[in-house]
This record gives C-alpha cells, structure tokens and sequence, in this order.
C-alpha cells in the first residue's frame, strides 16, 4: 500500500494525532522510497477477540510516525484475512470496534488522517512579520526545512494578512496607565484607610485615652491590636464564638496567632455620652494588677467600634453557677466562701490599694467570673470610677442594675464605697440562698432579694430561705457569721456598714476558722419549734439534743411565748 504524497503542498502528515496501526494479528512496516520508518507487531489470540477493548498489543498494535511524512508505503509482512495495516487519526482507533477485525477491509474504504501545516520557501514574501526556519535531518543523507511567521517585537496581529500586524505601542501605553491607575489607587486607599483608621481612633476616645494614661506615668503600656488580627481570632466575628452579650457590647471567644485564649470585647457604636465611660474601662483595668480582676491584654480603636481583649475566663459567671440547676457541677458551701472573700478581697484592692481609690458601681453576680480553677474574677468595669484620695463620694446619674442597686446612692446620686458593700451584700445573700436578687414570685415587698433576706430575719424565718446544699454543707456558726456579714452590709445608712477590707477580713476569719477546727460540724437536718412558728433545729449528728435560741433578738413567737427550737 502507498499513499499518493504530499510533496508541493504546505503539508505533512501530522506525527502528534495520528499512529500506524495493525489491526488483527501479524507484522507490518511503515517506510518511505525503501526505507523503513515503524513497524508494528501484533498477536493472534481468536478466543479473546470479541474481548478485547483497545490496542495494547493483541489482535492490534499502534506505533508512533516520524514527523516529517509527505509519502509513505506500507508493506504486510504476515498476511493473513484479519490482518490490516493503516496510518490512522489516533481518536478514531480509540473509538474503533474491536469485535470483529476481519470485517475492516471489506466494509471500509478508507480512514481519517489528520495533517499539519509549514510554510513554502516560496510563500515567505508574505510573510508581513518575521520569519523563521528550522531544518531536520531524513534518512538518506535529507532534510526538510519548516518556516514560519511571526510578528515582529512590539507588535501583533495576523503575519499572514496584508497589515495584519500592528504595533503595540498604543496597547504598552494603555497597559503602562492601568498599571499606574493601579498604583495609584493602592496608594489613595492606603491614606484614605489610614485617615479612617484615625478618624476611628479619634472618635472610639483614643486621644482622650493618650491624655488619661500621660496623666498617670505609673499605667503600663498597653498592647496595640490590628484589627486584622482581631477578626482572624474571632473567625470574622462569629455568632458561635459569642460568649455573652451586655448593655456595653458583646464579648466573643477568640485565639490569638500565638495560641492565647483571649476574650474580645466588641463594643456598641458609642456616643459622646459613652465614650468616656469606655475610655475609663480601659484606663482602669490597665492600672489594675491583681489576681481576683480580669486583666485587660490590649485594645483596638483604629475600628468603627471599639474592641477590648481580656484574658478569657473558662467557667463563666458566678450567677450561671448559682442560679443554673442544669449545672452538672454545683459549687459546694466551702467554694462559695471562698468566692466571697476572694470577691471581697478584689474590692479592698480597688477601693484601698490603688494610686487613687476605685468604684466598681455594678457589683452583681454576672460580673463575678469563675476560671478553670473556680478562683473568682472580678470583671465588667464600664460603669467604674476613680477618684481623688480628698474625695468622699461621686456625684453621677443613677447607673447600676436594679436589684443590686444601694438605696442610699438612688435617692441621693452619690455613690460611695458603701454603695459598692451594699452591691456586694447582695451577691453574699444569693451564696446563702441561692435566690436571684429580683423575682416576680415573692410579694411585691420582698420581690427584692436584699428586701426579703432582711424581713425573713426580722420574722425569725431566716434560715427558711437558706438554699438546702449551704444548709446541708455550712456549720450554725459559719452561716450565722456570714448572714450577719450581708445584714451588715445591707443597712440601709451607708456609713453603718462596714469598709470592704473590714468585709474581706471577717470573711477570711470564718474561712480560716473553718480549716482549723476539728471538731464534727454542725449540720442542719430538720425543723421542730415551738410558739406557733418555724425554726431550724441543728444536730451535731450526735443522739443528743439540744436547745437553741437562734438570736438574743429573738424573744418571742407571734403569741408572745420565747421561740425554741428542739434537736432530735
């Protein structure tokens, strides 16, 4: 078989798309003018005919063309019916039947040959662009040359075409200006994000911030964040890292690039009204050092919101571990009163130890925040003040959270360290109750919780409202001390309750009688009075029994006889 040539045509028979292929079983060649060029072998196997999907070598073999074909001959070496050779376009081998070969002959009269293209010596004359040649050796002691066309350096177009290339001179300026567009407006956007970044500073108090701080040379340095950093630890802000929400902001869980576990405070939009009360936050918490305070790790201002980072405190509130009866970890009476005088100790701090004396102003469970350790963290300090050592009190609106809230200080706007005890008496008689500070199931004078724990004392029902685990775990002489600490703290003239370092220092007492005793505490187990009224009998777990009069104020029962309680 020979093909009828290519010779005076741009045309050679392309050596990418096309293989010579021997379709059934035996051997065949591929040559040009008596030379051989491939050859191709392939094995018989009848039995897997009908079997066989490709061309691997039995009952069909294909083999790869030189590149520069113009004409060839095929020569059948082992001639048989189901033996065919072909130079074939490979696509169409691959889609072939290969069921029965010996039927290719007779129902075929001929194949898809795909060719490629080189200009003739005598077409470089139009060539419109450059020219170029590259010659390869033939068998025989050949060659062939191929040229091409191509348009010249800063140009570009069709070579082929009469004014087919055009320079790029036009399109490089264009190309020059975009990229120079470009620039320009990463520059633009980098001073207009860095005015923005300082209007945001400006507006979120930073300059009121630099001020504050520059007055008190002691305050540390703070830690700067970006806000880039801030939203790669929060995950953008995530709902799922939200860790609560409050009147100030809300605070989500974040991780910092150095694996630190932080607590990101994203403030509301703040107003002039707000801003120094956020700026105050900040300059407070950055004086602070001590072990029962949240500890304030940095800030970002350069935002459209102010953002606060804390170190993260694991357990959550005080208020969540008292008042949640899901909690699978209830706090035992002994870290109750632990927590007391850990809390207690954090605003002698506050109020006693600083450069000039500190105001919490919104003493409450929520804010008390438990670590890993269940060790007490005062936090949440939006609403604090810090006043001169001459001053007395701090004459403000009304803030704090009803229920918490001193009498003293709402009816006279001044608030006091007292005030703070009082909040702080508050948070002791939700300890010993396990009652939250307001609720709409009690009588509308004792929806207060302070209102209630002090009326059950005057009817000699205190102990009633006890919560029954501190009544179970607590001795007679640990809670009467600590009820007598909030009664205190409760009075409703400030200046006859006690200073929080006289609150602190009792608490740790009772902490501190609690470990050196040795003798069997004093449980309460069950309630047997006489006169009419209710009373707690308490049982050393001993069969003896005993007689007690809860206070020398008790004296009478409503008919007028001495209120006793008997132990069984």
């Amino acid at each position: 078989m020979t093909s009828n040539g290519l010779e005076g045509t741009p045309y050679l028979i392309s050596d990418v798309n096309n293989k010579f292929t021997v379709l059934g079983c035996g051997n065949a060649v591929l040559g040009q003018d008596g030379i051989v060029l491939a050859g191709c072998s392939s094995l018989c196997n009848q039995n897997s005919m009908t079997q066989v999907s490709g061309c691997y070598g039995i009952n069909c073999c294909k083999t790869t063309i030189p590149f520069f074909l113009r004409r060839y001959n095929i020569n059948v070496l082992t001639q048989g019916d189901c033996l065919s050779a072909i130079l074939v376009d490979e696509n169409w081998i691959a889609g072939y039947n290969f069921s029965d070969p010996r039927y290719f002959v007779k129902n075929i009269d001929h194949v898809p040959v795909v060719l490629q293209w080189t200009l003739q010596k005598v077409d470089i004359p139009s060539c419109m662009g450059d020219t170029y040649n590259t010659s390869y050796p033939l068998p025989g002691n050949t060659s062939i040359t191929t040229w091409r066309c191509e348009c010249g350096w800063a140009e570009e177009g069709n070579p082929y075409l009469a004014n087919g290339c055009q320079g790029v001179g036009i399109s490089m300026g264009a190309l020059f200006l975009i990229i120079g567009i470009f620039w320009l407006y990463k520059i633009i956007l980098r001073i207009k994000n860095k005015k923005r970044k300082e209007k945001f500073f400006k507006r979120n108090g930073g300059l009121l911030l630099q001020q504050q701080t520059s007055v008190d040379k002691g305050s540390p340095e703070k830690t700067h964040f970006s806000a880039k950093e801030l939203e790669k630890a929060t995950d953008n802000f995530n709902e799922n890292r939200i860790l609560g929400r409050g009147g100030q902001g809300i605070v989500y869980k974040g991780m910092l690039t150095d694996g630190r576990i932080v607590a990101v405070k994203k403030s509301k939009i703040v107003d002039e009204s707000q801003l120094e009360q956020f700026i105050n936050e900040v300059v407070i918490l950055s004086q602070l050092n001590h072990r029962n305070v949240v500890k304030l790790l940095g800030c970002c201002l350069e935002t459209e919101v102010p953002l606060l980072v804390y170190e993260f405190i694991s357990n959550g509130t005080l208020f969540k571990h008292i008042h949640d009866q899901s909690n699978e970890f209830p706090l035992s009476w002994e870290m109750h009163l632990r927590i007391a005088t850990e809390v207690a100790g954090a605003l002698a701090y506050l109020h006693s130890s600083t450069s000039n004396p500190i105001y919490h102003r919104d003493i409450k469970s929520t804010n008390i925040l438990l670590d890993d350790k269940y060790r007490a963290k005062v936090s949440d300090f939006g609403t604090s003040r810090s006043i001169a050592i001459d001053q007395t009190h701090l004459t403000t609106l009304v803030k704090g959270t009803f229920g918490y809230l001193d009498p003293e200080y709402f009816q006279s706007s001044q608030f006091t360290e007292k005030s703070d005890v009082y909040s702080f008496g508050v948070v002791l008689v939700e300890l010993l109750t396990g009652k939250k500070p307001i609720s709409i199931t009690r009588t509308s004078e004792q929806r207060s919780l302070a209102t209630h724990f002090l009326l059950s004392e005057e009817e000699n029902r205190l102990f009633e409202i006890f919560d029954p685990r501190v009544l179970k775990e607590g001795t007679k002489e640990e809670l009467m001390a600590v009820a007598n600490l909030a009664r205190r703290c409760l009075n409703l003239s400030g200046k006859n309750r006690p200073t929080m370092k006289e609150v602190a220092t009792e608490l740790e007492g009772i902490g501190t009688s609690k470990n050196k005793s040795s003798t069997p505490q004093t449980t309460f187990q069950e309630v047997r009075c006489t006169g009419g009224a209710e009373s707690v009998v308490f049982s050393d777990g001993n069969s003896t029994s005993m007689e007690l009069n809860f206070y020398n104020s008790i004296t009478s029962s409503s008919d007028g006889q001495p209120l006793l309680c008997n132990t069984i």
